[in-house]
């Protein structure tokens, strides 16, 4: 298989030993996940979130691949802090060779019981905050001719969900920012990356308050792995976009096929769900 600017491949295995990996919303659920299987494969990784106990216990399971991990704590929502957090983490690894822009937050709510500033909290967070840290972390990776950038979206991005717009309509922006990305760094040897997961198991974006009680049936939903392995992938083979579970293309692309019979499907299925 191809491989992608800043890693190597052993019996099939992507191999990140002498790189350098940031991921944020890493305390918990796909994020700890993923800083963890970085770390395994022999990336150092630095680990950002808001909460300090979590992110300390992550570090320890990453050090025990990678002994020079670092965490920072943070709140990704404070867009102004962002250059200063990417700066802190250039100065302590030397610059960033992959970056997971993982944090987000959910928002299960009808568009009629939505208000302005729910909207705008989750744009900062899901869309605004990822792009800052990119925007930041880019010129190191475009000098030294290599990097990854990964953006962990949604199948929600692609296929509307009920009760979600504005959860949707974030990932819908990060999935667009990150094509027009993945043209504009062609040639640079830096590479973008999208990964859109379904229902991921061990995450908290269903037990947040604030949200609606989920519509779909969560005994469907995958181990956070499967994210990591999907990250994994792309990173070693320099590919652009995967689904978790896989078969989600197939939805997308029929989705586009024939937009309109899609919504009707949504609303018939919505209407049967919330039926008592």
């Amino acid at each position: 298989m191809p491989v992608g600017p800043g890693c190597v491949t052993l019996g099939g295995m992507v191999t990140l030993t002498g790189r350098s990996a940031l991921v944020t919303g890493a305390s918990s659920g796909i994020g700890a996940v993923v800083a963890e299987a970085l770390a395994a494969a022999g990336a150092r990784v630095g680990v950002v979130a808001r909460r300090k106990d979590r992110l300390e216990q992550v570090l320890a399971r990453c050090r025990e691949h990678a002994p020079d991990s670092a965490l920072w704590t943070a709140d990704l929502a404070e867009l102004d802090a962002i250059p200063d957090l990417a700066a802190a983490v250039e100065r302590e690894f030397g610059g960033v060779d992959i970056l997971v822009n993982n944090a987000g937050m959910p928002k299960r709510r009808r568009v009629q019981d939505l208000s302005p500033a729910e909207t705008e909290d989750v744009m900062r967070l899901n869309y605004l905050s990822p792009v800052r840290l990119t925007l930041a972390l880019l010129p190191g990776m475009i000098r030294r001719g290599r990097g990854h950038l990964v953006a962990v979206g949604s199948v929600a991005a692609r296929l509307g969900p009920p009760h979600e717009a504005a959860y949707a309509a974030s990932k819908a922006a990060l999935t667009a920012f990150w094509e027009s990305l993945a043209v504009d760094l062609d040639g640079t040897g830096v590479r973008a990356h999208v990964v859109q997961p379904a229902l991921i198991a061990g995450t908290e974006l269903f037990t947040l308050p604030g949200n609606e009680e989920p519509i779909s049936d969560l005994s469907d939903a995958l181990p956070p792995r499967e994210v990591a392995d999907a990250i994994l992938d792309l990173v070693g083979s320099g590919g652009f976009e995967r689904y978790v579970p896989g078969w989600f293309s197939e939805m997308a692309s029929g989705k586009a096929a024939d937009v309109d019979a899609f919504v009707d499907g949504v609303k018939e299925w919505t209407r049967d769900r919330l039926q008592p």
